[in-house]
């Protein structure tokens, strides 16, 4: 058995609990339906747990079996249940990767919870309780924790690398940098959960800043956490750093998001003697730049490239299809501002540089507008798409290198949505890491998972796979006159 959501005209979803054991789907039951993802997820756990009860109501049919007696002795002398598919698949690729050269069970246990269950540390007792039968204490856990960011944390990154080396031929020498934020279930900040500017929208909320280091393909590499409050510009350098000095990478290309770039970050990466192709902010350079820009025509899939100061080159693409989504964008944007302007919803507090507010202004005290001619204006820029490095690659290959950006957009996605891996429940520094390293190992299985799929040219994700492994189960039973 297992649990299915199925998509509705309507636009709900309902969520059934399906069993396939006669070669057709069946469903045994619909707990629910809605269109509100929390209510969903919500019922999608509600009926994985229901599937152990739906099983000890399951038919056994032996089609060859004429004694109807034995069959219905046999449906009541199921004595216990077990989830064991996760363990099975996950728990294989957990030790093909190396993690099992760490020979703690509980490692193990929680890694694979973090793939099939995903909560916090609590949620995740019970469920091994429920259905693996396995008892531990949640102090346990924590304390376990603990140990584990002491003496494993270091050589768990090792395990990762070494496998993704192997993986990709023996080389790594381009990675992808990026950071996102994590926020706390809680209110009050700390030394470390700080409110600052979240990109999950919860700016109430302490948080943590999350740099993510990731191979081609989106291998996780290596991570580190900092205060929630920390500009992520900052993080990018030490980050790097300290990989290369772990694995000791003379020749390495990053590749990071226009978020990142600083003069600083260039001039450090220089320093460092690391190439880089990093997102350029073509608005905001130097009137000099800016003009050379737009002295330069270029055709749709056309680049062209400006040497910079430095000695770094500048490669500027066109592309029609993004010169019309962004201005479909930006008309949206204005639209926007436009009913807020008429609402009355409008003040002083608008005024700034995020996103389309930098189309207001302000005359007088009072009186907001909105700048067309500044909305005109910046028409010009649709489609044009920066890009600065200091390599020595084409400028095509510049930007195929660029686009592989997304692999670590995905793995943000996977970690916050299939891992959970937000909001954090922990408080103390050294367990706010551990969280982190253990959804780390959880990714870099998922992500081998979604290899070995690929490897195997069938057309099932790796999300869809982990839902069928939640429907396997063992069964003990005890046959009367058994011994």
């Amino acid at each position: 058995m297992f649990v299915r959501k199925k998509h509705n005209k309507s636009g709900t979803v309902s969520v059934q609990v399906i069993d396939k054991s006669k070669g057709t789907y069946r469903v045994i039951k619909t707990v629910g339906s809605s269109s509100d993802p929390g209510e969903i997820e919500r019922l999608y756990h509600q009926g994985i747990e229901l599937i152990p009860k739906l099983i000890g109501q399951a038919s056994i049919d032996f089609a060859h079996h004429a004694d109807r007696t034995f069959v219905k002795t046999l449906e009541n002398s199921i004595q216990s249940h077990r989830l064991v598919g996760p363990n099975l698949l996950l728990g294989d690729i957990f030790d093909q990767i190396g993690f099992n050269q760490i020979k703690d069970d509980l490692f193990k246990h929680l890694v694979i919870s973090r793939l099939a269950y995903p909560g916090s540390k609590l949620k995740t007792v019970e469920y091994m309780k429920r259905y693996l039968n396995l008892q531990y204490d949640v102090y346990k856990v924590y304390r376990y924790m603990d140990e584990l960011h002491g003496k494993y944390k270091q050589q768990i990154k090792q395990i990762s690398y070494e496998h993704t080396l192997k993986i990709l031929g023996g080389a790594i020498s381009v990675v992808f940098y990026d950071v996102t934020t994590i926020y706390f279930e809680a209110e009050k900040e700390d030394e470390l959960g700080i409110t600052g500017f979240s990109k999950d929208g919860k700016h109430q909320n302490p948080q943590i800043v999350l740099g993510l280091l990731v191979s081609a393909h989106g291998y996780p590499l290596a991570f580190e956490i900092y205060e929630g409050n920390k500009f992520e510009g900052h993080t990018m350098i030490p980050v790097l750093e300290s990989f290369r000095q772990t694995y000791q990478i003379e020749d390495l290309i990053v590749i990071a998001d226009a978020g990142l770039i600083s003069k600083e970050n260039i001039l450090e990466l220089s320093t460092q003697g690391m190439k880089y192709i990093l997102g350029a902010r073509l608005k905001t350079m130097s009137k000099e730049i800016t003009d050379k820009i737009m002295a330069q025509s270029v055709e749709d899939g056309q680049q062209s490239m400006i040497k910079m100061a430095d000695g770094s080159r500048l490669i500027v693409s066109y592309s029609a299809k993004r010169a019309k989504k962004d201005a479909h964008n930006r008309e949206r944007g204005l639209r926007k501002l436009e009913k807020a302007l008429a609402g009355g919803k409008l003040t002083k507090k608008h005024i700034n540089n995020r996103g389309y507010n930098k189309y207001l202004s302000i005359s007088g005290d009072v009186d907001i507008t909105i700048d067309y001619e500044k909305y005109n204006e910046d028409a010009k820029w649709d489609g044009l798409k920066g890009y600065v490095t200091n390599t020595n690659l084409k400028a095509g290959q510049i930007i195929e290198h660029y686009k592989e950006l997304w692999s670590i957009e995905k793995a943000f996605r996977i970690s916050k949505t299939d891992l959970r891996i937000r909001p954090i429940y922990h408080r103390l520094t050294h367990r706010i890491e551990t969280h982190i390293t253990i959804s780390f190992c959880a990714y870099k299985i998922y992500k081998e998972l979604e290899r070995q799929l690929k490897a195997k040219k069938t057309d099932k994700s790796a999300a869809r796979v982990i839902e069928v492994l939640l429907s396997i189960f063992a069964i003990e039973v005890t046959l009367p006159n058994s011994q």
